[in-house]
């Protein structure tokens, strides 16, 4: 009678454990509410660059889900998009950053709640969009496999849009993205997090 109890008590242990181990161990979602954003600590020399809009004639409709897309997307122009300022203030701005990166052209595309990224190999541009309507911004880190400093492309465009980051690196180096979101009142970073794989500074893997 002790064996069939002790028996029964093991049979129950086993099922608990393995049903806290499914729950936790399910990672988020892109489009996923997170239940709480968790503060990410990033070095006290990480240098912020407010991404700028991108070129007013590449305006296409940015939706907020993929699932909602309908039919094909526009590319940006083949020279890229340009970070010069926009005439015509805010809201003009804001419309020219609804252009959406080519698929063919932007590398690494990675996303988590709220901001999507990638890397532009033809003129090292970094994109960054704002999926989400949560008060934060889009952020995309970028790390090099060459020791340069961190640097983080930050969208304060606004919701669907996106935003981008000029840069010049190595070209026989690698890039790696760190999607994540971004409160510019307190200039904190919070998870959810997502990271690319290496992309090549010259696109060619």
């Amino acid at each position: 009678m002790r064996e069939n109890w002790r028996s029964k008590l093991s049979v129950l242990a086993g099922a608990s454990a393995l049903a806290l181990s499914a729950v936790t161990a399910t990672p988020a979602l892109a489009d996923d509410a997170p239940v709480g954003f968790q503060e990410v600590r990033m070095p006290t020399d990480v240098k912020i660059v407010e991404g700028g809009a991108t070129d007013p004639g590449a305006v296409v409709p940015f939706p907020a889900d993929q699932d909602d897309q309908a039919g094909p997307v526009q590319s940006v122009d083949p020279a890229g998009p340009v970070e010069t300022p926009v005439q015509g203030g805010q809201a003009e701005a804001v419309g020219a950053a609804k252009a959406t990166p080519s698929s063919s052209t932007c590398l690494g595309s990675t996303a988590a709640y709220g901001v999507s990224g990638c890397f532009q190999h033809n003129g090292d541009i970094v994109w960054a969009g704002d999926t989400k309507k949560d008060g934060m911004s889009a952020a995309v880190g970028v790390y090099t496999d060459y020791g340069r400093a961190e640097e983080v492309c930050v969208n304060k465009l606004g919701v669907d849009t996106w935003a981008t980051c000029n840069k010049d690196y190595r070209e026989n180096g690698d890039v790696r993205l760190r999607v994540l979101r971004y409160d510019g009142d307190t200039g904190k970073f919070y998870q959810p997090e997502t990271w690319s794989g290496w992309i090549p500074v010259d696109g060619k893997y």
